[in-house]
This record gives C-alpha cells, structure tokens and sequence, in this order.
C-alpha cells in the first residue's frame, strides 16, 4: 500500500496538489545546505509551522485503514509519502515512512538522530523575539504539509548545530532536491515484492519518489488500484480506479470486511 497527502488532510494538513492547495516554493535541499541564511529562514518559518503540525492527530482515513481487518484485507506494509508519523499513531504496522518524519531530527555530519521536540525548545530559549510572538505567529501561519510557514525576518534567527560534532541539523526528511535513504526505498520494494498488488491512497504521484512503486508493480505483473479525489499521473497504468473521498469508500471496505 501506498499512501499521499490525501490521507492527512482530515487530520488539518493540507496537501500540495490537492484542488485547495496553495502554491508555494518549498526549499530545495542544496539551497538548506549551501546557505546559512537558507537555514535560518527555514528553521524561523518551520519553527512556526510545528506549532501547528506537532498538534495533528489521526483523522478518520488513518483510523479506519488501521482498522480493515487482516484476514479479509491483509496489508504487507504501508508506504507512505507523508512526514507526520500519523499512519503509526492511528495503529497501522509496518509503516515505511519514505520521505522521512518530521519529528526527527538527523545531523548531517555525524547521522545522529534527535528529537524535534527538543529542538524546538532549544531554539525557543534561542530567539525570544519570536517565541514571545509564537502564538500570534502560529494563528496566523499558512501552514503547509511539512510545517512549514510564512515568517517575516528571519535574517536574525539563531539555530544549534548538532551536540554530538558541531555539524549541521536537518529535519529527518527528504527535501526537493534530496533522494530518499537508500535503506528506505530498499525496505519498500522487499514489500511490493512480498504483496499480491499495490492499493494506492491519496497521491497524485506526481513526484517519481512515489510513481516509480506503481512502475515496478506493472512490471511484476500485479493489480495497481488507484483511489484519489482527483487525477494521478498514473491513471493510465491503473487496473481499477476510484474516485472519491478515502474516508467514504474506506468506510465502505470496513463494512464489507465485517
């Protein structure tokens, strides 16, 4: 299984794509590493922003996916395009967060792993203009589907290296730009491997990161099954093809199942 920003926009983050979505530039990972004055717009906007993200919850498509009972609707894994952990809140397991999560924190020197929580207090003590601001800032935010947010001077916004080796922190997520941890992509396709088809939920895949699983079932020679509220790049590729909200035809599958 395969699963998009659709899944989480019941949770209150919106997607990029989606009919209401609204456009923006996200930062590119070789603008984050080459440029002191990147980082610290991205750090003083997506401190903002996780405001807000930290508060989401599982909506009711995660609930009721994590629910589907296993021997009527067995699922190898779900991989999931989305950075907000809300897949394995909501119970489902495994979970291949593919793009990383968002409440991690990964050095780039040393590949240490920290929380974003405690980031997030560090570099409160370290800009009191703007935590002062916080909530103000938060209401206020256009919020985005990785936490990001609008921020005016961020010139001034101080943020920590990693206390393990001085190197340079990032959110343990995978930017434009950036590829996924080899790792993860590996684990991915050991469990389209292992499935009987691929069952794809709220993704436009517009992005390759996504739309090359659906590559790869063709070639096995498995079903592809497609539900979207919307076009997907991969609609001529699918076997079956939904259209409609996840919630309510994920509603229909739970009661089929009982």
């Amino acid at each position: 299984m395969l699963t998009g920003a659709g899944m989480s926009t019941g949770s209150g983050l919106p997607d990029y794509r989606g009919r209401d979505a609204v456009p923006r530039s996200p930062m590119t990972y070789q603008e984050f590493m080459g440029h002191d004055l990147a980082r610290r717009r991205y750090w003083a906007r997506s401190t903002v922003g996780w405001e807000q993200f930290r508060e989401a919850r599982p909506g009711l498509a995660h609930r009721q996916l994590a629910a589907l009972d296993p021997a009527a609707f067995s699922v190898t894994a779900v991989i999931t395009q989305n950075v907000d952990g809300l897949h394995a809140a909501a119970g489902s397991s495994p979970v291949i967060d593919l793009h990383g999560r968002l409440d991690r924190v990964r050095c780039q020197q040393c590949d240490a792993l920290s929380s974003r929580t405690a980031l997030h207090g560090r570099m409160l003590s370290m800009n009191p203009e703007l935590a002062a601001r916080l909530p103000q800032l938060a209401a206020d935010a256009a919020q985005a589907p990785d936490g990001d947010a609008e921020v005016d001077r961020t010139s001034r916004f101080r943020y920590p290296p990693c206390a393990l080796c001085g190197g340079i922190l990032k959110p343990d997520v995978v930017f434009f730009g950036e590829s996924a941890r080899r790792e993860v992509v590996a684990a991915a396709f050991t469990a389209l491997e292992e499935a009987g088809a691929l069952l794809v939920l709220g993704s436009s895949l517009t992005v390759q990161s996504g739309l090359r699983f659906v590559r790869a079932a063709g070639r096995q020679g498995k079903p592809v099954v497609i539900l979207n509220d919307g076009p997907t790049r991969a609609d001529p590729d699918a076997t079956v093809r939904l259209h409609g909200r996840l919630e309510n035809v994920l509603d229909q599958w739970l009661a089929a199942a009982r």
